[in-house]
């Protein structure tokens, strides 16, 4: 046996020692590229025209947005399946007598139901933007160029899927436009109307967070936990932000009870633990 044999011989021994192969002997789970790819089409679905360079009109929308959306509810039943399937495997869930399969045709039905509010809200979201960036010259530049409606536009479409329990993929879709982004929001986290990211680079929302609406959030900015003991997974652990909210560059703030009471500011750097009224205005104290 050469040395390259006794390698492979070595290779297999480790991956029964340790696992971490996708699923030999049972169905596969979800795959990144495959995550991707959705993530790209559900974004030209949401943004049309914007993403690639093809011409739309009122003659060929209809049939185009018929074709893709077709097309893709079958590519994301199969990915659901495969994740809900996981879920049996591990003895958290029972697809009943249809299977599988068709609680996940069900969930995509849901989904693309879904999507005109998703739509909706990414709109509201949008003009915040635009409001409230003095560099932002249209809506245009915004939607082909700014990382953090790119991110929030995700995580919208990641929260459905948490919502509706599907392991895996949400928390797919939120790393990978995490990597492209540098914004790493949790699918759990709970996030209001007309929600700004101004840079972005940086910005932590842990799984429990709950943003209000008009909430504006600047590059670094942690939302996270005081504690991250694995026995304090399923309860609140990360802070509760209040309508029209605005956090500056690099603050923190962590705990499941912290509350930052409507209307206030929080300026840069700052590390907040407890809550603080509404209309309050938090900066860094200066020597």
């Amino acid at each position: 046996m050469n040395r390259l044999e006794k390698s492979i011989d070595s290779l297999l021994d480790n991956y029964d020692k340790f696992g971490m192969v996708n699923h030999s002997g049972a169905k596969n789970l979800p795959g990144r590229e495959s995550i991707k790819n959705i993530v790209r089409s559900l974004e030209e679905l949401l943004f049309p025209g914007y993403l690639e360079n093809l011409h739309l009109d009122n003659g060929n929308l209809r049939s185009t947005t018929a074709k893709r959306a077709k097309e893709l509810s079958q590519v994301l039943i199969n990915e659901v399946e495969k994740s809900l399937a996981f879920s049996v495997r591990l003895g958290a869930l029972n697809c009943g007598h249809g299977g599988c399969r068709a609680v996940a045709a069900l969930v995509v039905d849901d989904f693309f139901e879904e999507l005109p509010k998703i739509r909706t809200l990414l709109a509201k979201d949008l003009e915040a933007a635009v409001r409230g960036d003095p560099a932002a010259a249209n809506a245009d530049e915004v939607i082909l160029s700014y990382p953090g409606l790119q991110a929030i536009a995700v995580h919208r479409i990641a929260h459905f899927f948490r919502a509706k329990q599907i392991p895996l993929i949400p928390r797919m879709m939120s790393e990978h436009v995490h990597r492209r982004t540098g914004i790493d929001i949790h699918p759990g986290a709970q996030i209001g109307e007309s929600f700004f990211i101004d840079h972005g680079t940086g910005i932590v929302i842990g799984e429990t967070t709950i943003i209000g609406n008009n909430v504006k959030l600047y590059q670094g900015v942690t939302l996270g936990a005081l504690s991250v003991k694995k026995e304090e997974s399923g309860i609140k652990r990360h802070p509760t932000i209040e309508d029209d909210v605005t956090i500056y560059a690099n603050a923190t703030i962590l705990g499941g009870e912290t509350i930052i009471g409507r209307g206030s500011v929080i300026g840069g750097s700052v590390w907040i633990t407890q809550s603080i009224p509404a209309g309050s205005k938090i900066y860094m104290k200066r020597d």
